[in-house]
């Protein structure tokens, strides 16, 4: 094997597979010099990368939500001379000023009822055997070789045996184990 075959084939994080792309992609009819100042521009501070988008969706949206509470306030609670003397004519009756904010709490209750209900409808009974088991069920491997010994020889051999023992692969606790554990052996 070559050395540049055996060098395309360690593993690199992603960082370093994206830079390696970059400083790789042929930039055809400019010049070497432009190409490296456009790929590494010189940075001053926090001024010249500017602000981050999620700021300025942040900012803005900020903005619009104090903005449209006043104007709702305003309206709900101004009476209609008032607004009639500013020049506002075309608004919505007064009686949508309460039925919204209400159809929208009953909304809300309703919809965390409905979430609730489905989840009601989409859980098994306690008397299912899909509680215990189902196809994404593992069983412990070696448990059904488990050979019981008394809690002092146990506890000494495990101290021996912790650190060559590898950790085990996820599993579920099987049901006879949880009924020894919780009801003793009868």
């Amino acid at each position: 094997m070559d050395p540049s075959a055996s060098a395309s084939l360690v593993v690199r994080s992603p960082r370093q597979t994206v830079s390696l792309l970059r400083s790789r992609r042929p930039q055809f009819g400019r010049p070497e010099r432009e190409r490296g100042r456009e790929r590494n521009p010189p940075r001053r501070g926090r001024e010249a990368s500017g602000p981050k988008p999620s700021e300025v969706y942040g900012f803005v949206g900020s903005i619009t939500v104090v903005t449209a509470t006043a104007v709702y306030l305003a309206w709900a609670y101004a009476p209609e001379p008032a607004l009639r003397s500013l020049g506002i004519t075309y608004y919505p009756t007064k009686y949508w000023a309460l039925a919204v904010p209400s159809l929208a709490m009953v909304a809300l209750a309703l919809s965390l009822l409905a979430y609730l209900g489905s989840n009601f409808v989409a859980t098994p009974p306690p008397t299912s055997f899909s509680t215990i088991f189902d196809e994404y069920s593992r069983e412990r491997p070696g448990a059904a070789a488990a050979v019981h010994v008394d809690a002092a020889t146990a506890q000494g051999d495990e101290e021996e045996e912790e650190a060559e023992r590898p950790i085990e692969p996820i599993s579920d606790i099987s049901i006879h184990h949880i009924n020894n554990l919780m009801f003793g052996d009868h």
